[in-house]
């Protein structure tokens, strides 16, 4: 049975959608089986996995409103992994689900039915507490939350922690923090080295210890359609994200052999 880790923050611009492609790619270089569902409507994560999304025939708003099942909607990547895109039209989704009873329960009745296909699935969440990333909390095992090492980082984090104790205590009793990800990270700020060092005093066991560093490569990648691994695979943003992905699993196997 495979695992469901939603990547989210409500703050924008901190690598949400970087890190869900590229570690996705990273987990399907270790010949891992991974989706990636792109539930943000602007739709990032399509375009930087090599999808138009002007030329997707089956989109997430159509597999949310139940107008095709999820195996009819994934689409092939080169970076080797699953995904289901997006578009604009999520946004209509997003309303009609507000209709709907059990609205918050939609995504994780439809990943019931292939969580048994995948070693991972990854949820790039809208930069907003919405029906949507609701919908990928209480689908979830986990949440990893990328935090740009920054002045309001703390802050913004407190609230997402919230609501993850809110939805774990009401409706997803599994739901767990993979992890709090240090990204854009450049060691000769200041600031940066002070909001990192309030990370791990809070978090002691939560912060990753791999660290996603600022990029020219990981900032390219997406332009060009491409996971940063097919992009340039020797750059630090490569090599940072493959040491995530690495992280991850050697902490599951830890968990799992504790349990």
């Amino acid at each position: 049975m495979g695992k469901i880790i939603a990547i989210a923050n409500q703050k924008g611009g901190v690598g949400k959608t970087t890190t869900s492609i590229n570690l996705a790619a990273s987990f399907a270089a270790m010949k891992r089986k991974v989706m990636l569902i792109d539930l943000d409507p602007q739709g990032n994560a399509s375009v930087g996995s090599g999808i138009s999304k002007s030329q997707v025939r089956y989109a997430a708003h159509h597999v949310l409103c139940q107008e095709v099942e999820i195996k009819e909607a994934l689409l092939p990547t080169a970076g080797g992994f699953d995904l289901l895109a997006t578009n604009q039209e999520l946004i209509v989704a997003e309303m009609q689900l507000l209709q709907v009873a059990q609205r918050e329960q939609r995504l994780k009745s439809i990943l019931d039915t292939v969580i048994d296909d995948y070693d991972y699935i990854l949820i790039d969440c809208p930069p907003s507490l919405s029906v949507l990333t609701v919908n990928a909390l209480v689908a979830a095992d986990s949440v990893l939350i990328p935090i740009q090492c920054e002045y309001f980082a703390l802050e913004g984090l407190s609230g997402l922690l919230n609501t993850v104790e809110q939805i774990r205590s009401t409706i997803n009793q599994r739901l767990q923090i993979e992890g709090l990800l240090r990204t854009m990270y450049d060691g000769r700020n200041r600031l940066a080295l002070d909001v990192s060092a309030q990370l791990l005093a809070h978090f002691p066991d939560r912060v990753y210890r791999t660290v996603i560093p600022r990029n020219v490569r990981l900032a390219e990648a997406p332009s060009h359609g491409a996971p940063v691994l097919l992009y340039d695979e020797k750059s630090q943003g490569a090599l940072a994200y493959l040491a995530l992905a690495g992280e991850i699993l050697r902490r599951s196997e830890k968990k799992a052999r504790v349990a």
